[in-house]
């Protein structure tokens, strides 16, 4: 993940029920593509204590921590992506320590037949997530073009290619999150 130097912003995903009340976020535009909600950090009205958030006008929360927050919060979004899923960003800022110098150095070519090789000779294989989705991901494109527009059965059928295209999404992020080793 990339992030400016004095900033990092960590993504962590919302799980938006706490002590048997659901909550509902609702956004200004249904239309609008990015469905989000800024707040900036003023008087301590975002914190983080375990596996619960606070953010204003929603309270406490669980949520599933991805990595610890370190540093001081500045701002926090609250963003839903097309599977209805909740995600908040909550921006920090830290002192990055710089890393130590290292004298070799590496070459990685990156390509379509194979995924990656290195000079050191090792070659990471390519593995085609679109491939093996896509049988699944033409079903329920087709599904969705026969469906009348704005009806629940459109909805469903939209939902679910966004599903899938989450998993190939999700599936290319692990792979170029992997380590050569």
């Amino acid at each position: 993940m990339l992030c400016n130097p004095p900033f990092a912003a960590w993504q962590m995903r919302l799980i938006a029920s706490f002590e048997s009340k659901t909550i509902r976020l609702r956004f200004k535009s249904k239309r609008n593509p990015v469905q989000s909600y800024t707040t900036k950090f003023t008087n301590g009205n975002i914190a983080v204590i375990g596996d619960l958030l606070k953010l204003p006008k929603l309270g406490w929360m669980c949520f599933a921590k991805s990595r610890e927050i370190e540093g001081r919060i500045l701002s926090a979004t609250v963003r839903r992506n097309g599977t209805g899923k909740y995600f908040v960003s909550i921006l920090c800022e830290v002192d990055i320590q710089p890393l130590p110098h290292v004298d070799t150095a590496i070459g990685v070519d990156l390509g379509i037949k194979s995924f990656a090789v290195c000079s050191s000779g090792e070659n990471v294989p390519n593995p085609k997530h679109l491939r093996t989705y896509e049988k699944q991901l033409a079903f329920w494109q087709r599904r969705l073009s026969r469906r009348p527009k704005g009806g629940s059965g459109y909805l469903k059928a939209k939902q679910k290619v966004a599903r899938i295209h989450e998993r190939i999404a999700n599936a290319r992020q692990e792979l170029s999150c992997m380590p050569i080793a």
